[in-house]
């Protein structure tokens, strides 16, 4: 008999028999992560932020999309995601939406776009919820952010909340600095318990000693994700570009790459134009 599939977008076993009558996977929803924690099912999470890439990790099972603001840095040019607009995220993540058959989409609210109240808060994760099409949103910063995170959720819209080294802080921290070592411990695990209180369904914790993320995964009923944080979250998220190698240069030590997508386009795109330079492409077979 051939292997079934995982239930909420996994990607099943190889199998030499011939395909079952399992049912077609179901679409990812908040409670299946949940539900997955408690089985102690690992899952992945990828940015994503155009209709292909998001087609093609759907297809690979990827459960959960994340329209990151660090679409600033990686479609956008920027060197920071401090840049990115509202304006600029929602064509992004009415892509992704437009293109995902079963992953969750979480829409990343960029920075100035929540901090100042939580009326404002909600009224920026309305807009892409309704004009992008999100099935969540994403914001920055613990404790703090609880008002926000509460008005949201009673407001229906479920948040991812985001905690350890908050990019969207980077100067408030000093720049890209390791979070929750030593008495920060304490700190991060209130600020766990505290998103979780307010009403988050699932928390990012970025670049924090694996063994305190391991204790904080350890403590809360919802999912952890982590980025820098260790084996002991219920879940990992990487920037795909990083993942699959299109980025060059310098990379997080919490990065690996599984291809090498800079060097495939590369050396495509001089066959390509040597093609052309050669008068061999275009060929009949590509002429009408």
């Amino acid at each position: 008999m051939s292997d079934q599939p995982a239930p909420y977008g996994g990607v099943p076993s190889a199998s030499t028999d011939q395909p079952s009558s399992a049912p077609a996977r179901k679409k990812v929803r908040i409670p299946h992560l949940r539900e997955m924690k408690q089985r102690g099912e690992k899952w992945a999470m990828l940015t994503a932020y155009d209709m292909y890439t998001a087609a093609t990790f759907d297809e690979a099972g990827i459960p959960v999309l994340l329209v990151g603001d660090s679409a600033s840095n990686n479609v956008y040019g920027n060197e920071t995601s401090l840049p990115v607009t509202v304006d600029e995220l929602i064509p992004l993540t009415r892509a992704v939406a437009r293109s995902a058959k079963h992953a969750l989409v979480v829409a990343d609210l960029p920075f100035g776009s929540y901090q100042a109240s939580p009326e404002q808060a909600f009224h920026t994760a309305v807009r892409f919820m309704k004009e992008a099409g999100a099935h969540c949103v994403k914001l920055e910063g613990g404790a703090e952010m609880a008002p926000q995170i509460e008005l949201l959720t009673r407001g229906g819209v479920p948040v991812m909340a985001h905690i350890g080294f908050t990019p969207q802080s980077e100067h408030n921290l000093g720049g890209y600095r390791i979070q929750g070592r030593g008495a920060g411990a304490e700190k991060l695990l209130a600020d766990a318990k505290a998103v979780e209180a307010a009403g988050a369904f699932a928390v990012v914790m970025e670049m924090v000693p694996g063994d305190v993320a391991a204790e904080v995964t350890a403590e809360l009923a919802i999912p952890t994700i982590g980025i820098g944080a260790g084996a002991g979250c219920d879940a990992q998220v990487l920037v795909w570009q990083d993942m699959l190698g299109l980025r060059t240069g310098r990379l997080p030590r919490f990065v690996k790459q599984y291809a090498d997508l800079h060097g495939v386009m590369v050396e495509a795109a001089r066959a390509y134009a040597a093609d052309v330079a050669a008068g061999t492409f275009p060929g009949p077979e590509h002429t009408f």
